[in-house]
């Protein structure tokens, strides 16, 4: 039995803990909201983000940072936006272990990959990113997924593989953090654009035409950041890329789609809550400005959630583009 905290009661972070319970583990999880720890205290679910799944009455729910103490391994499943501040606060605490990443995107202004922004705040952390095709609501109730814990130390992503795997659970290993990452975090502004397509009421050959395209611009960017090319052929890239597109436990796509049926951006946002890939297509522009890397779809995704370009106007402009080669 191992040690897990879990930073983070959203629908993941409690997934996680549960499929961490579940093969033994002895798990905490961690909210800064108190009354949050209260509910889920009292309730052992939250009916909003995980409808119908039961926290076990052994995980713990703590307000209190100090918990962490002791760890194998703290696992931050908080929104990208915070992981710089949960980061630092971490960094005050000790003996927390491993520091496992579960948010998928890149930091606002820096640019930088969440690896990257943990390892400023806690210089020496052994890090570990866990991402991959993986909705909450499946890991949840022990449907069966794949994911990948990548590192620049295989040993800590090694520790991860053999303490939180099981039978629903089946975690790979890899080095190519760069890949994972972007992998991770710019498939959510392609979701987005499949959400579009499904609003507009697009058909099939047109998804596949965006998932391929999309795919093929994440890889662009990552080989030039670094990332093994490769690694978006895995499940941190075709993979997770396929089932944010395809699938309505999606919130980048049900974002995506109100948008296509005509919902203001705004009010979209307020309807669908976190949307990851909102604030990633914001610096995937950037990024492709800042390594002159061509990425047509995710520009058009910026335009439209930034600059107010007509989500009707995309689909003609991106087949209108001058002819080329597939690669």
């Amino acid at each position: 039995m191992a040690k897990i905290t879990v930073l983070g009661a959203g629908g993941w972070g409690m997934a996680l803990a549960i499929s961490a319970y579940g093969v033994g583990n002895d798990v905490t999880i961690w909210s800064p909201f108190k009354e949050e720890v209260e509910m889920l205290t009292a309730k052992r679910t939250n009916e909003k983000l995980l409808k119908g799944v039961m926290l076990p009455k052994e995980i713990n729910i703590t307000s209190d940072l100090s918990c962490v103490s002791g760890s194998l391994i703290t696992i931050l499943a908080t929104p990208s936006t915070v992981i710089r501040s949960v980061a630092a606060s971490l960094a005050k605490q000790k003996d927390f272990g491993i520091v496992v990443n579960v948010a998928k995107g890149l930091e606002r202004g820096s640019l930088k990959r969440l690896s990257e922004v943990i390892a400023d705040e806690i210089p020496g952390a052994n890090i570990v990113v866990l991402s991959g095709p993986s909705h909450a609501e499946e890991v949840a109730r022990n449907i069966p997924t794949s994911v990948v814990a990548a590192s620049l130390s295989i040993p800590a992503a090694q520790i991860v593989q053999d303490v939180m795997s099981s039978d629903y659970l089946r975690i790979y290993t890899a080095s190519d953090m760069v890949g994972v990452e972007l992998g991770g975090a710019l498939k959510n502004v392609i979701a987005i654009a499949a959400g579009f397509c499904d609003g507009l009421g697009l058909g099939d050959n047109t998804k596949a035409a965006l998932i391929t395209r999309g795919l093929a611009e994440m890889a662009r960017l990552g080989v030039c950041m670094g990332a093994k090319e490769y690694t978006f052929a895995g499940l941190t890239g075709i993979g997770d890329l396929v089932v944010t597109c395809t699938s309505q436990h999606s919130r980048n796509n049900r974002f995506g789609n109100k948008v296509g049926r005509g919902v203001p951006v705004q009010q979209a946002l307020n309807e669908v809550g976190t949307v990851e890939g909102y604030y990633a297509a914001l610096m995937a522009h950037e990024l492709s400005k800042k390594y002159n890397i061509e990425m047509p779809i995710i520009n058009e995704c910026y335009a439209i959630l930034y600059e107010g370009k007509d989500v009707r106007d995309v689909v003609t402009d991106l087949m209108r583009r001058p002819n080329r080669s597939e690669h």
